[in-house]
């Protein structure tokens, strides 16, 4: 179950990534072409939304069946280790924590600009981050 879930966690990663990066992107073209903000708009971001918490409890399952997970909090020096057991798991719950943030503060909003840029700050925040904590190595 181990493997399976690794590697599920491992290719969800990039359409989450992938939804992730869109939305962005859409919000800085919305922000910067002053369009109106759209249906469209709004399922783009949710999307993202959704495809980072679905990774998030992926992770999070994987974590307590990971032979790497809370076991390797006591060889904190060892830096791979502590990428996986805690910086990893830390910066990306941060990280959609904030995405969650900008979904929430965008429904109180009228104005497109400020849906836009509201999307722009804190999902790309939260690619930023995830992007940061990436376990490279294991990864490809």
């Amino acid at each position: 179950m181990y493997h399976f879930l690794q590697k599920f966690h491992s290719g969800w990663a990039y359409l989450a990534l992938l939804l992730l990066f869109i939305a962005v992107i859409n919000a800085i073209i919305g922000f910067n072409s002053k369009k109106e903000f759209t249906a469209k708009d709004r399922k783009i971001a949710l999307f993202a939304l959704i495809g980072t918490h679905t990774q998030l409890l992926i992770g999070l399952i994987l974590y307590f069946v990971s032979p790497l997970g809370k076991a390797a909090f006591g060889q904190m020096s060892n830096a791979e280790l502590r990428l996986t057991s805690l910086e990893h798991p830390l910066i990306n719950i941060i990280a959609i924590i904030l995405i969650t943030i900008g979904w929430s503060k965008h429904k109180k909003l009228i104005n497109s600009e400020a849906k836009f840029k509201t999307f722009a700050i804190f999902y790309g925040l939260g690619l930023l981050l995830i992007l940061s904590r990436i376990p490279w190595n294991l990864w490809f």
